[in-house]
C-alpha cells in the first residue's frame, strides 16, 4: 500500500502543471535534485534548507538508470519509487518527480525554477546547472549542512 505522501509523485508534465499553478498565485520555486539512495540526516537538511529559499519544494530523484550510470552498479539500493516516495514523506517537500537523464538539466528547463539548489560540495561556480539556470534568469544556491553525511559512506560501513 502507498502512503499518502506518493500523491506528491508526478511525472514531469504533471508537476510543471502544478508549478504553472503555483505562480499563478505568486509562489516562487526551489528545484532540489539527487538519488537519495539510504535517505540520511544530510539529504534532509539538504531538503529542509533548500524548501527555505523559495515558497515550493520541487525534488527531482534520479532514475534507477540515471543512479547506475551515474553511481555504478550496485547502486541504488533502494528501487526509484520507493527513494521517491521517501522524498516525498517529507514535510519540507511540496512535489517529486523522477527523472531517467544523467543530469537534472531536462527538468529544469521544462520547471524553470526561481532557485536551483545543490548541496554543500558544491560552490555556486561548480553548480553543473548553473549556466543553464542562469539562461532564463534563475539563480541557484548552496543549502544544507557540511557534506559529512553520504550514502556511499554509509553502503561502506554497512559492508564490514
Amino acid at each position: 500500500m502507498r502512503a499518502p505522501s506518493a500523491k506528491k509523485i508526478a511525472s514531469l508534465p504533471v508537476v510543471v502543471e502544478l508549478v504553472q499553478e503555483h505562480r499563478r498565485q505568486g509562489r516562487t520555486i526551489a528545484l532540489a535534485n539527487g538519488v537519495f539512495d539510504l535517505l540520511h540526516v544530510g539529504h534532509v537538511r539538504y531538503l529542509e534548507a533548500a524548501r527555505q529559499l523559495a515558497d515550493v519544494l520541487v525534488v527531482a530523484v534520479n532514475s534507477d538508470a540515471s543512479t547506475r550510470a551515474n553511481k555504478g552498479e550496485g547502486r541504488p539500493v533502494i528501487p526509484e519509487d520507493e527513494r521517491a516516495e521517501l522524498v516525498a514523506a517529507l514535510g519540507c517537500v511540496d512535489h517529486v518527480v523522477i527523472f531517467d537523464e544523467r543530469t537534472v538539466v531536462e527538468v529544469i528547463r521544462a520547471i524553470r525554477p526561481d532557485v536551483h539548489v545543490k548541496g554543500t560540495d558544491y560552490t555556486p561556480e561548480s553548480i553543473p546547472e548553473r549556466i543553464e539556470v542562469e539562461k532564463y534568469g534563475g539563480r541557484v544556491a548552496i543549502a544544507g549542512d557540511p557534506k559529512d553525511h553520504s550514502t556511499t559512506a554509509l553502503i561502506e560501513r554497512l559492508g564490514r
